[in-house]
């Protein structure tokens, strides 16, 4: 996942196709830190977003519009000043660096042909959008950095613009083979690392990419390769930047499931166990996996007390439960000590007073057993002392079992808690699941305000052959959908013995071609516990084999007699349906 000099070189031949002699007829600023620009060319109306965020500093081509504040900021203005209506005529990249210099030719108060350029700076928390003079100098910037900030750069008005170097890199578009020996061989670190602190514009994925191809461990220091091996990494990064150089590029997002994990604008081989999207552009791949990734992101976020909560009381309920486990077994041995206290009072005539020990024939085993006794007491007190002792493990022995049970039911409730959170997708989903974490007294309820009528429903699906499939996003949803939604008839299904969603298919009294029962399968097995792993088992059975047992948690149900399938966790091609 990273926006480097690669994606940035794309991202300038995309530019240079669209937008280049293209007139700026709008200038916006929708955050502190972000720049709209609409411009005007051959193929239409078009949007730049120039986002210099230090958490998603990001530049790419959109369709969409952003609401700008009533009050346009200063650096807005004086943008509008000098370029509105201004001609984007050069958008470069300098010496494969993370930076975009955008050329604008536009006519100033007197009517003289002017230059200004535009630099966006794509460098993490360190992102700036400047904007310079013909000659370098800076007029102003959307972030002013002083001495006291850094101490590499000045950014203000007035000071000359110039690139920081930071690090002693070459530009990769320049390596030779004799250079790259020299430079990327030498280091003594590992070899991975030794590529992108060498070279300006590649990533560490870049460079791990690389690795890969040439097979190549990049771990190994980069003096232990071989000279074949040597040859063989070089030839595969000249061949990448051949690629770079020509403008052959392959924009495409490597997903998990539905999750965006990472984006290229090369094809990144290190994934084969992955889906890779190609897309047309590399805006649409920028677009298209901020604006995915940040829905996890957020959701993950904004999920982080719920998830604390449930860890912590599924922790202690963990532990709970592995002690009464000890204690109930340590109740085991209740039964020998009623049977001691039977022998002694069978066989306790015999004794001699003082005695320490009784040898008897067990007559429930007809094996022989040595009791121990405190030649302090009568055998009747041995006895009783005995028969105390089993009175009080089985009282912990009834006791223990009715407790465990309830332990037992508590975890698999936050396990299913834990697995709706990770399904969660909006903020009324997790609304929804800390009601129910509230109404069981893990987390403390509010004063009572207005109720707000959550807008959370289940997941809709449609089968390749016509029928709607639902999975419930939790344990309510789970509830509804099984017992109020659902029909005798309709077929429900269920990861085996994990916690999951339920999925409900409406059959309209149908019967359901195989496909179907494989596709809910599949969604069974995605919205589970097991949906990293490669199979998982499924029960399914129609919806009238269901039961609920009474005083039971949402979503809890039981079914005696059922069948069995094994899906892939994988819902690609299954058709949602936006309610």
């Amino acid at each position: 996942m990273a926006f480097d000099g690669i994606v940035i070189a794309n991202l300038v031949k995309e530019l240079n196709g669209t937008i280049l002699n293209g007139r700026i007829s709008k200038i916006a600023q929708p955050e502190h830190d972000e720049l709209l620009l609409t411009i005007k060319g051959n193929s239409g109306q078009v949007r730049l977003v120039l986002s210099a965020s230090a958490s998603l500093p990001l530049v790419y081509l959109t369709k969409t519009n952003k609401p700008s504040p009533m009050n346009a900021p200063n650096f807005c203005m004086l943008l509008r000043k000098h370029i509105a209506n201004g001609r984007i005529i050069k958008i470069s990249q300098p010496h494969m660096e993370r930076i975009i210099n955008f050329e604008i030719e536009h006519l100033n108060e007197l009517g003289d042909l002017c230059r200004k350029t535009l630099v966006v700076e794509i460098m993490g928390k360190h992102s700036n959008i400047i904007f310079c003079r013909e000659d370098g100098m800076i007029i102003d910037s959307i972030k002013h950095i002083s001495a006291q900030v850094s101490s590499v750069r000045e950014v203000l008005p007035g000071r000359d613009y110039f690139i920081p170097e930071t690090q002693e890199k070459s530009n990769p578009l320049e390596a030779g083979r004799e250079s790259f020996w020299e430079t990327a061989y030498r280091k003594p670190m590992p070899v991975q690392k030794a590529i992108y602190t060498s070279y300006t514009g590649i990533s560490p994925a870049i460079a791990s990419e690389l690795c890969h191809r040439a097979n190549v461990d990049g771990g190994r220091p980069a003096e232990a390769l071989s000279e074949d091996e040597k040859l063989h990494l070089y030839h595969h990064f000249s061949w990448m930047m051949e690629d770079v150089r020509e403008g052959n590029f392959a924009p495409n997002i490597v997903k998990k499931g539905k999750e965006p994990i990472d984006f290229a604008a090369v094809e990144l081989t290190q994934y084969a166990d992955l889906e890779a999207a190609p897309f047309g552009s590399i805006s649409e791949v920028l677009e298209t996996f901020y604006a995915a990734k940040n829905v996890y992101t957020r959701i993950r976020q904004k999920s982080v007390d719920l998830r604390k909560v449930v860890s912590t009381v599924l922790d202690r309920s963990r532990k709970k439960y592995d002690l009464q486990l000890k204690q109930l077994k340590d109740t085991e041995k209740r039964e020998k000590y009623k049977v001691y206290g039977e022998l002694i009072n069978t066989y306790g005539y015999g004794l001699t007073e003082n005695a320490k020990k009784l040898e008897a024939l067990n007559y429930y085993t007809n094996e022989m057993v040595s009791i121990p006794l405190d030649p302090q007491l009568t055998p009747q007190e041995n006895a009783q002392k005995y028969f105390d002792k089993y009175n009080k493990l089985k009282r912990t022995f009834e006791a223990l079992a009715e407790l465990t049970q309830e332990t037992k039911e508590e975890i698999l409730h936050l396990e299913s808690v834990s697995t709706s959170l990770d399904i969660a997708t909006s903020e009324d989903d997790l609304a929804q699941i800390k009601e129910e974490l509230i109404q069981f007294g893990y987390i403390k309820k509010r004063a009572a305000g207005k109720k707000t009528k959550t807008k959370s429903k289940p997941f809709h699906y449609l089968s390749s052959d016509g029928y709607h499939m639902y999975v419930g996003k939790n344990n309510f949803q789970n509830e509804e959908l099984t017992f109020k939604f659902a029909v005798g008839n309709d077929w429900w299904f269920h990861a085996k013995g994990i916690p999951g969603s339920h999925v409900v298919v409406k059959t309209n009294g149908d019967e359901l071609p195989d496909r179907a029962f494989e596709e809910a399968g599949r969604l069974a097995a995605y919205y589970s516990k097991g949906r990293e792993n490669d199979k998982v088992e499924i029960d399914y059975l129609q919806k009238k084999n269901v039961k609920k047992p009474n005083g039971s948690k949402p979503g809890f149900v039981v079914y005696y007699t059922n069948y069995s399938l094994v899906a892939s966790p994988d819902i690609s091609g299954i058709q949602v349906i936006a309610d």
